[in-house]
């Protein structure tokens, strides 16, 4: 079992290593729930560089080593005490991560990814780019950032947006929980296996002569029925607008129980991210190019972690452990021309290119 040259292979923060005829990335910081930094993207990212010119390498499992969950997400605190020290390291952290996102779903050899436990926020933006993603029936998938005043970004715009119906509005607005059976109702995991199995999935992709795709469908199960999908006449009617201001009223206007549980919901939320996400979303729908989507999500980002309407999220909710107070900051985010201009193209210098290994990008 030979390890691969990483940057950080003593920190163990990722334990990777050849087994078998694969490679392992396997997240290894329990304690956090393996949230993610700088240090393990570049990581990931020399690991499957390497790997991709090797031929004794034919699959690459994506998984967490122990703890609660595959990855709760990105490292807030050190984020945003970089922001605060004005150091330049969150923007590295972003640069790094988006460029392992876009290198996981233009990679030739298979990866797959095992959703099992807790998938959110960062998390979903590394699972979500594998060709195959093994959910359990302990899979919680969400994407919780208009709670910290952020949106669902490392390819959310894609992903969610081609959801059934308006269910990709209503999951990365309110952030909604799902389940693994939901996950593969939803597209959003390619296979359902009960977590009993998956010890012996790894197992035998990594010592099998058979393509991934035939032993992967040797291990799945036939699901529960989706809770979300019956609600989805509900979302696609309530939450059928892009416009935060109207969808905010066809809650309010409607006599369910359901509406007024999600405008409740709502009403906590941070107003920026939110109307930030709508447009996302709106604007990613329409964008075929991987590399296109991720280059205007990585714009948003870089101004999202400076502004102060996230500066108040992550400082209320993570490290003072209090509801954050939206709109304090006189951050103007009732405007569309504010939201507009966390859109705007960054200067040729600081826009966001992908590591490309050979191929095109993929659609």
């Amino acid at each position: 079992m030979g390890a691969a040259t990483t940057p950080d292979i003593g920190s163990g923060e990722v334990l990777i290593y050849d087994e078998g005829n694969g490679g392992r990335l396997r997240f290894n910081r329990p304690s956090v729930i393996h949230a993610l930094n700088a240090r393990m993207c570049g990581s990931m990212i020399v690991a499957l560089l390497e790997w991709a010119n090797r031929s004794d390498i034919n699959v690459v499992l994506l998984d967490h080593a122990e703890g609660r969950g595959f990855c709760a997400g990105g490292d807030l605190v050190t984020l945003i005490d970089s922001v605060m020290r004005q150091d330049g390291q969150a923007e590295i952290y972003l640069r790094s991560k988006y460029q392992l996102d876009h290198l996981l779903f233009t990679y030739a050899k298979p990866i797959v990814a095992f959703m099992d436990g807790i998938v959110m926020g960062g998390g979903v933006g590394i699972a979500q780019p594998c060709r195959y993603r093994v959910a359990t029936e302990r899979t919680l998938y969400a994407m919780p950032e208009t709670k910290i005043g952020s949106f669902p970004d490392a390819g959310s715009g894609r992903y969610l947006s081609r959801l059934p119906g308006r269910i990709g509005q209503y999951v990365g607005l309110t952030g909604a929980r799902l389940s693994g059976e939901d996950c593969v109702a939803l597209g959003i995991a390619t296979h359902f296996v009960p977590f009993d199995r998956v010890d012996d999935l790894k197992a035998a992709l990594l010592t099998t002569t058979a393509g991934s795709a035939e032993v992967l469908a040797r291990f799945e199960a036939l699901p529960p029925p989706s809770p979300v999908l019956t609600l989805q006449p509900m979302i696609d009617r309530l939450f059928a607008s892009d416009r935060y201001e109207d969808l905010l009223i066809a809650l309010a206007e409607d006599r369910g129980e359901w509406a007024a549980s999600q405008y409740a919901l709502l009403e906590k939320l941070s107003p920026q991210g939110c109307r930030i996400t709508l447009q996302l979303l709106a604007r990613g729908a329409g964008i075929k190019d991987f590399a296109e989507e991720m280059a205007m999500e990585f714009a948003v980002a870089s101004r999202v972690v400076r502004s102060a309407e996230f500066i108040e999220g992550v400082r209320a909710l993570i490290i003072e452990k209090r509801s954050p107070r939206w709109g304090e900051s006189g951050s103007g985010h009732e405007t569309d021309l504010y939201i507009d201009s966390f859109f705007a193209p960054l200067s040729p210098e600081k826009t966001w290119r992908p590591l490309i290994i050979g191929g095109a990008d993929g659609v």
